[in-house]
């Protein structure tokens, strides 16, 4: 038997995984964290140890989801737990931003106000970026930077709490890979029976 005839019989046993790029959590985390530096290196004082918590928690945010979509091939479990902290890491990010505004006497808009509506329908361009925001960034007060990240850190979460539910789904339907593991054992057994 040919050595392509054995790999079309053989199932497969890790998925395609990774193509993080193309998830709209990962897209909107990567818009949060050069939100942030940019906000931090503008209306934080360098000496500030905020300033590198609220860098770490955007990059957390951005790399967890990441290193989660790669090892998704081999540990769906690893992949629902980095997940997790990704979303948890974007949630301490959020009370950075809020605390800023409060503590400076700052307004936190509401989710109706018409600012956060024209920031949120920014969502629905294509080939979005840091571009798209980065007037409410560099040309702006820190109310309206700050309101803006919050608004960003929102849909963020948003997104990664819709990728937790469906990853929680998936794990339940397949299991998870050393289930996939065993099974793919007891088929080629059953296979090579007389």
């Amino acid at each position: 038997m040919s050595q392509d005839k054995k790999n079309a019989e053989s199932p497969r046993i890790i998925p395609p995984h990774g193509g993080y790029r193309n998830l709209k959590s990962f897209q909107m985390a990567e818009i949060v964290y050069d939100a942030t530096v940019f906000f931090c290196e503008k209306f934080i004082d360098r000496f500030s140890r905020t300033r590198d918590q609220m860098i770490q928690a955007a990059r957390s945010g951005r790399q967890n989801i990441a290193e989660g979509s790669m090892a998704s091939g081999t540990s769906k479990k690893t992949e629902l737990k980095l997940v997790g902290v990704a979303r948890a890491s974007l949630e301490e990010l959020l009370i950075d931003y809020q605390d800023f505004l409060r503590q400076r006497g700052l307004l936190l808009w509401e989710k109706d106000d018409p600012r956060i509506v024209k920031i949120r329908k920014l969502c629905y361009q294509s080939n979005r970026s840091y571009l798209t925001y980065k007037p409410y960034f560099e040309d702006s007060p820190p109310e309206v930077a700050a309101n803006t990240a919050i608004c960003l850190i929102h849909q963020t979460n948003y997104l990664l709490d819709q990728q937790l539910r469906s990853l929680e789904q998936q794990f339940l339907q397949n299991g998870g890979f050393t289930e996939r593991l065993y099974q793919a054992r007891i088929e080629m057994r059953k296979r090579k029976r007389p």
